[in-house]
C-alpha cells in the first residue's frame, strides 16, 4: 500500500473512531439528561457553565455558538430545575452572571462516574508524553469544532440559493 494509501485509511480510522466516540458520549449524555429532566442540549450548556466557572449569558453564547436567545432560553429551563441560578455582578448591578447550583451539579454528577472511571482505565493506558499528546489533540479538536460551529453558522445565515454546494469527502474504504 502506498503512504498515501496508509495515510488515508488511517485518517478514515481516526475520523470512524472520533465518531462512534462522539455519538456514544452524546447518547450517554442523553441518558443523564433523561434522568434530569432536562434536554440534552441543556445539560451540555450546563457542563460548559462548570467548566467555565460563573460567566455571563453572552460568554456562554459565545462558547456554545448559540445564540443569546437560545441561551436565554437554556437558562431559564436550567434556572427553573434549580441547576443553575442567575447572580447580579456586585460592582454592576446590570451585568448578570450564570452559575452552577454545586449541590444540583453534584447529584447529577454522579451519573457521570462509570464514564469517568471507564476513561482513568484507558489514561492509565498511555504514557505521559502520549496523555500530553492527546490533551493538545482535544484542545485543537474544540477549537476545530468551534471553528466549524461558525462557519455552519454562516452558512446557515446565507440564502439557500446563495450558498456555496458543499460535498462531504469521503475516503475510500479499505476491504
Amino acid at each position: 500500500m502506498s503512504r498515501t494509501k496508509a495515510r488515508n485509511a488511517l485518517l478514515q480510522e481516526l475520523e470512524d473512531a472520533m465518531r462512534r466516540s462522539s455519538a456514544q458520549g452524546v447518547l450517554y449524555g442523553q441518558t443523564v439528561a433523561n434522568v434530569a429532566g432536562i434536554a440534552n442540549s441543556d445539560l451540555e450548556c450546563m457542563d460548559i457553565l462548570y467548566l467555565e466557572g460563573r460567566v455571563t449569558a453572552g460568554r456562554l453564547a459565545e462558547v456554545t455558538g448559540l445564540t443569546t436567545g437560545a441561551i436565554t432560553g437554556v437558562v431559564d429551563r436550567l434556572e427553573k430545575a434549580g441547576l443553575v441560578r442567575r447572580e447580579r455582578d456586585e460592582k454592576d448591578r446590570r451585568k448578570v452572571f450564570i452559575a452552577v447550583v454545586p449541590d444540583a451539579a453534584m447529584k447529577i454528577g454522579q451519573f457521570y462516574v462509570p464514564m469517568q472511571q471507564a476513561m482513568e482505565k484507558v489514561f492509565g493506558g498511555y504514557s505521559d508524553e502520549e496523555l500530553r499528546l492527546l490533551l493538545r489533540f482535544a484542545n485543537e479538536g474544540y477549537k476545530g469544532v468551534l471553528a466549524a460551529t461558525e462557519a455552519l453558522k454562516s452558512l446557515l445565515d446565507t440564502p439557500p440559493e446563495k450558498r456555496p454546494a458543499l460535498k462531504l469527502k469521503t475516503r475510500p474504504r479499505q476491504p
